[in-house]
């Protein structure tokens, strides 16, 4: 399980969304080996005023927070964060506008159709 909550400037973003959409998921299905039919993305495009960031970032700047249950590799992890780079750029948006956090927690922490994510039946490996 991913969900990923993306943020950057209105006019930059609201006219990606699907190609962002799509590198993003390309990205987990490659890397985290997730089903192609797990895609669960937020998209919060901001209004200049309401994103604030260093002056080195473009109006590309762009933050990937991602929520997953633990238990993968550290080489999958960083190979997940190498495909987000390499998507995004091929996006036109270079990889210093991009920030990308993983946040994992155990699979109790989690509440999915009714039940802990621990007990969920999955049909893909975490441990990857």
């Amino acid at each position: 399980m991913a969900q990923l909550v993306v943020y950057g400037h209105a006019a930059a973003l609201r006219p990606r969304i699907r190609a962002v959409s799509d590198a993003l998921h390309a990205a987990a299905v490659a890397e985290l080996q997730l089903p192609a039919e797990k895609r669960f993305h937020r998209f919060v495009p901001l209004d200049p005023d309401c994103f604030i960031a260093p002056a080195d970032r473009s109006i590309d700047y762009t933050i990937v927070e991602v929520s997953m249950f633990a238990g993968r590799s550290a080489a999958t992890k960083k190979a997940y964060l190498q495909a987000i780079f390499a998507g995004l750029a091929e996006l036109g948006i270079a990889p210093k506008d991009v920030e990308i956090t993983i946040t994992e927690t155990p699979r109790e922490n989690w509440g999915i159709r009714g039940v802990p994510g621990d007990e969920l039946a999955l049909n893909y490996r975490v441990e990857v």
